[in-house]
């Protein structure tokens, strides 16, 4: 069983739902040689999550988006974290709900999706910057 594991920094996004898979497995070029495996990705943010879903219809990110605004609201309140402007305590909640990492099964030198899966980088805050992801490959390398 081998292992490989490398940081990568992704450019700052806007806060929303970004498909991020070509950017993990351009990071990856090993990934073609490991017959049976996992991929794990870490995010080292506690404003901004990770998830697995729709790849194709840019309208499920922007309807996440408006969901997730829904139910975090901005402004509560009830809301003591709040020094680093209104986004930030609902980016620390909505993160958490989602979650900062995620794992996926290699197969054959691919990542093993089901039909229309992609890897999003969920921005939560208006300014979040540059996120970094710590990506570790485990599995049999043929």
């Amino acid at each position: 069983m081998d292992w490989l594991q490398r940081t990568i920094t992704l450019d700052p996004k806007s806060r929303g739902f970004h498909l991020v898979t070509d950017e993990v497995l351009a990071a990856l070029p090993e990934i073609r040689d490991v017959r049976v495996g996992l991929l794990h990705v870490f995010l080292q943010h506690t404003s901004a999550s990770l998830t697995i879903n729709e790849n194709a219809a840019p309208a499920v990110r922007g309807d996440l988006e408006r969901h997730f605004d829904e139910m975090v609201p901005e402004n509560q309140p009830y809301y003591q974290h709040t020094i680093e402007g209104p986004d930030d305590m609902p980016a620390h909640i909505k993160a958490s709900m989602l979650d900062t990492s995620l794992s996926v099964p290699v197969q054959d030198g691919a990542v093993a999706f089901g039909t229309w899966q992609g890897i999003y980088l969920n921005e939560h805050r208006n300014n979040g910057g540059a996120r970094s992801l710590v990506l570790t490959l485990q599995g049999e390398w043929a």
